[in-house]
This record gives C-alpha cells, structure tokens and sequence, in this order.
C-alpha cells in the first residue's frame, strides 16, 4: 500500500475533471485516402503517447459526427478501455482527431488539477493498479465507463503538481526533440542514398563512364556476399513471459519500436544475440526493417540478424536492402496467401550495387549520420530509464518538490502563465 504525504488530498477523476468523455461505441467508416480527420484508436495509444503516423482518415462529415460529445484538444489524455487495458497517451499535436472504439478521454479541471500531473498519475502505478483491478474478472479485460469515472487521483496543491509535472515534462520534451532529430536524419540518410546510389550522381559522376547504366567499376553482388545472416531462435511460445523472468527476446512485433518487454526461460546459444545497432528483419506479414537500439537480447524465429562483413558497410547495407525487400512484401502479398512469408531464399537473391574501393569513402557519411542516430535512440532509452525510475516517486509525494525551484519546460510555460494570471487577465 502507497502511503502518501499527510497534505495531499484524494479525489475520484470525475470530480477532478471539467471533461470525462467515453467515445462513440461503434466504429466509424473511414476512407482509403488521407484526410485531415484521424481516428485514436486503441494501437495509436501507447507508452504514453498518441503515435498518428499510422492513424485512420474519415471523411469531415464523419468526424463532425463523432465529435459530437467532445472534440480531442492539444493536451488531452486518452485512456484505452480494453485491448489493451489501461494504456494511456498525451495529445502532443493540434491535428483534427476523434476517439475511436475502446477509448476516453480525460481533461483536468484546472482549477484543482494540473492537466499534466494528472496524465502521469494515470501512467503511474496507483492508478494502474486500479484499472487492472477494474479490468479482472472478464473474458476480455476492459474497464467500464462508470469504474474509470471512479479512479482516485492523489494529488497535492497546485503549485506542487507543476513542479512535479515539470520535472517529468522536462524528460518528455527531451525525449520529443531527440526522436524529431531522429527522423531528419533518416530522412537526410535516404535523400543521400538515393541521390548517390539510385540516381547515382555521386561525387565525381560526371566523369565516370557508364556500361548499361552502370558505372565502369561498380559491381553487383548478392546479400549473402556481404553480410552474415542469422535466422532467430525457434523458443517455444508458451514458455514466452512478460514479467520479466529469464533473459529478454526480440520478436517481430518488437522490431518496428525497437524495445522488448518480452522473456523466455529457455535457453539458446549466444549465436542468437542482438546487439544495439544490430540490423533486423521480420519475416512474416509486414516485414519490418529496423536497426536494434534496445538492451541485448536473443532473436526469436521468423526474423532475422544482418551484419555487415565490412564496417564501412553498416549504414550503405541498411538502405540497400529497404527497397527490394518491400518490393518482395508486396510481390508476395499480392500471391493470394493469408500472411507472406519471406524466406532465406527470398533474401539471398537480393542483388546490391557495390561501389568501388575509391567510393568507400563516400560510405562513411551513411555511417556517420547512422552512428549520430544510434546515439539519440541511446539518450532517449536512458532518458526514458530516468523518467520511468522517477514518475512513482514524484507522483506519491516520495521525493519532496516544494522546496525546489524548478524552471518550466518551454511545453508547460504558457499553461503555467494562463493559470497563474488572474482570470481578468486570462480572459482579457
């Protein structure tokens, strides 16, 4: 049992909320083509995010109507009902969303609670603890409407809650900027590969000559010519955990997030280790192409370990392979089976345009922006380490925040000035 400091107060959320809104239980057509109007559903809610990159469109007419109790604002907390139980994610972005099936929202009252204290008090063990224990006893767990309205929120006063927000915005925001880091340098990685090894108007290609639209000293070689391949361990399924008991395994559904929270208790050879920065492949359904940025772990079967026999080759190779391979995902897709299959034979005849030894150099700017990716997906997983050992003990009143004077992160700095200005200012 959490034992809280004698000045803080408990409060159920619906008493603590201006907004406590289910969404529209069925579920709402959605077109084919992209929109400005994106469904949260339950899979674009997790660790604490709403992630929108793979979200539905509607049609305007459709999002009106779904928005008809409430329209999601910038800074509103989604909590997922049932599959999964309990996951909750801030609104980081002024897009034009509704909730999905399975999904609520909560807005706090600002004149008791701090929206962001109460967000990572939802994220916090107390309240999760009280959701699973609404979510037992079903086929399905979820949690009813009327039980979610009656989770209790511990909270101090105001001025404390915004520290404690504050502290733990700080790391968010970090972590915010390091992953729109990230993704320009993807970006900048592509636009390089593409223009100097597609387009192939690399550094001097004006006096290269070309024999077929090749040119004169580059060669073709196969995947396995290049690389060592290792296919994953087949661990048995029903010994695979999620408490964490035996050593750490990666799974296709781990690849594409690059972080497991899955185990086995069943040994394996060292053969089947992943390394961070190590390069993988999922092989079954969507195949999933990601660099490993996670602890050490063992491969699990239907995926695959690539590693560059030459050095130079780490960032080059990642790339090269992109394309033919979601080429094969959509070639066997389209064959008629329920889910593809991507085989050893399928990666082996994977042909590379090699550059010659006086390109190689030239390699090395791949690497370098693979290498400065490599160390913000290594800040982020220590920041997110910190933060996570933090948020229990900063949302029980454990470590003592009144006495600090705490600098608000650039995110909560506005929020903070409206609600400190008296309201003739605010509404002025």
């Amino acid at each position: 049992m959490i034992s809280f400091p004698t000045t803080w107060q408990f409060g159920e959320a619906k008493d603590l909320c201006s907004e406590l809104v289910d969404c529209i239980n069925k579920t709402a057509p959605t077109v084919e083509f992209e929109t400005p109007y994106k469904m949260i559903r339950t899979t674009n809610v997790k660790k604490g995010r709403v992630d929108l990159t793979e979200a539905k469109c509607v049609d305007e007419a459709t999002f009106i109507k779904w928005n008809r109790r409430l329209k999601p604002e910038y800074r509103d907390i989604i909590l997922t009902r049932e599959a999964p139980l309990g996951d909750v994610g801030l609104i980081r972005t002024d897009e034009q969303v509704f909730l999905g099936q399975r999904t609520m929202l909560f807005r706090a009252n600002p004149e008791i609670l701090d929206q962001n204290f109460l967000y990572y008090t939802l994220l916090g063990p107390t309240a999760q603890a009280q959701i699973r224990t609404f979510g037992s006893g079903s086929t399905v767990e979820h949690v009813r409407v009327p039980d979610a309205e009656k989770i209790t929120i511990p909270y101090p006063d105001l001025a404390t809650q915004r520290k404690i927000a504050a502290i733990l915005t700080a790391y968010d925001d970090l972590i915010e900027v390091n992953k729109r880091r990230i993704a320009l340098l993807e970006k900048m990685a592509e636009e390089l590969y593409r223009e100097w090894f597609v387009r192939l108007r690399f550094p001097g290609f004006q006096d290269t000559r070309f024999l077929k639209g090749v040119p004169e000293g580059w060669t073709t070689k196969r995947l396995p010519e290049l690389s060592q391949i290792t296919y994953g361990f087949p661990f048995q399924s029903q010994r695979f955990n999620s408490d964490g008991i035996g050593k750490p395994i990666v799974r296709i559904r781990n690849i594409p997030n690059s972080s497991t929270s899955d185990y086995t208790d069943e040994p394996a050879a060292d053969k089947y280790l992943v390394n961070t920065g190590d390069l993988l492949v999922g092989m079954d359904g969507e195949f999933h192409i990601n660099h490993w940025y996670g602890s050490q772990a063992y491969l699990v079967q239907r995926a695959c370990r690539i590693r560059a026999d030459l050095p130079e080759f780490r960032g080059y190779l990642a790339l090269a392979i992109r394309s033919p391979i979601k080429h094969l995902e959509g070639i066997l897709a389209s064959s008629g089976a329920t889910v593809g299959h991507l085989g050893a034979k399928h990666l082996n005849a994977i042909e590379i345009l090699v550059p010659p030894e006086n390109m190689r150099e030239h390699l090395g700017y791949l690497n370098t922006l693979f290498d400065q990716k490599l160390a913000l997906h290594l800040a982020n997983r220590n920041l997110v380490k910190t933060r996570d050992l933090l948020l229990p003990r900063l949302i029980s009143g454990k470590l003592s925040v009144e006495d600090l004077d705490i600098q608000f992160p650039p995110s909560m700095r506005d929020d903070t000035e409206e609600q400190e200005s008296p309201p003739e200012a605010r509404h002025a």
